[in-house]
């Protein structure tokens, strides 16, 4: 099985006056291929500093990342980018979708992005949108939709261009106990269905989904399980 993540001896501090301050203190872990992962822990841990150093958004101030076998953490900020578009997919807590769109073009965004364009791109999303149970509500802006259809419009820009690894940050966080349940079945399909998931969560019950969960307190890993 081909490893997508390789994290080793990873380091993150931040000034703080005259100290710095550790948010990451020496992880180590690898992902493989078709593996879903929940990151646990209390708020503060550096969960999420973990996941945009996944996400090719911040650097370490030391150690190194690997996605797919490409060392991220030293690319310019030129290929950061085109990295982070073409082999990354975020979703959020909040959506961040562009408000004056259609569900259909926010998930065209990253393909428009990428070179894909008329027929091909519209195709495309659509089947996107299909596959995340919206393909009917294409024309509607995020403001006509619920909380849960926004998430579920934020996935499908996500996968939009096939990333070799998705990150996901509290994408539970926004709703309720309903949505958010039918939000960890999408989850375990798309892991069923060949997506690697890397999830940062307080929702216990999205830990329960994954195959695996990892303990963070005081910037270290301090569990990793698998479910049994």
């Amino acid at each position: 099985m081909s490893t997508v993540v390789d994290v080793r001896d990873l380091v993150r501090d931040y000034p703080m006056g005259e100290e710095r301050v550790a948010a990451l203190r020496g992880v180590s872990f690898q992902v493989d291929a078709g593996d879903y992962v929940a990151i646990v822990g209390p708020s503060g841990c550096g969960k999420s500093t973990l996941l945009n150093l996944l996400g090719v958004i911040d650097r370490p101030t030391s150690g190194t990342v690997s996605i797919n076998g490409e060392r991220v953490e030293r690319l310019s900020d030129a290929r950061a980018t085109e990295f982070r578009l073409m082999r990354i997919g975020f979703v959020f807590q909040r959506f961040y979708l562009m408000q004056a769109l259609s569900a259909r073009e926010n998930v065209e965004l990253p393909l428009a992005e990428a070179g894909l364009v008329g027929a091909a791109r519209r195709a495309r999303a659509m089947a996107l949108l299909e596959y995340v149970g919206l393909a009917k509500r294409e024309r509607h802006r995020p403001s006509q939709l619920s909380g849960g259809e926004q998430q579920r419009v934020a996935i499908a820009r996500a996968l939009a261009n096939a990333p070799a690894l998705l990150l996901a940050d509290e994408p539970t966080g926004e709703l309720d106990a309903r949505t958010g349940r039918e939000m960890i079945a999408l989850f375990e399909r798309l892991n069923a269905d060949g997506t690697t998931i890397v999830v940062v969560t307080h929702d216990e019950d999205l830990a329960r989904a994954a195959k695996r969960v990892i303990h963070m307190r005081d910037g270290s890993i301090v569990g990793d399980e698998r479910a049994r």
